[in-house]
């Protein structure tokens, strides 16, 4: 990411197909950033300084993250689905309602199948 800028963004969630980790990586000291990991945005279910090296497990839920200021959040990352044969799609996003507006960023790779 840019430094100090939102990352997973729009918010997002992938229904209950698949769980998502984010592994952070070349985020050396001292980088950090904040993971969101929530169902209702009023009442999050994670709020969570993550460094180089943290990782972060989201069986469900909205979960935006930012780079503090100064710094980058990078991250690899994995998506497991429930049903290997009818839930492994890439792209099954459900974007926030109160930010759908600007569309999900996948809308090109819909588009292409």
């Amino acid at each position: 990411s840019t430094p100090g800028n939102w990352t997973s963004w729009p918010p997002h969630e992938h229904s209950k197909l698949l769980e998502e980790a984010y592994l952070f990586i070349d985020m050396p000291a001292p980088s950090f950033g904040i993971q969101f990991v929530y169902t209702n945005p009023n009442d999050p279910e994670l709020v969570q300084v993550v460094r180089e090296g943290d990782c972060v497990l989201m069986p469900q839920g909205y979960h935006p993250n930012v780079a503090a200021p100064g710094g980058q959040i990078n991250f690899l990352w994995t998506m497991a689905a429930a049903r290997e044969g009818e839930d492994r799609l890439y792209g099954v996003v459900n974007v926030q309602p109160e930010y759908a507006a600007g569309g999900s960023g996948l809308e090109a790779v819909s588009d292409k199948k």
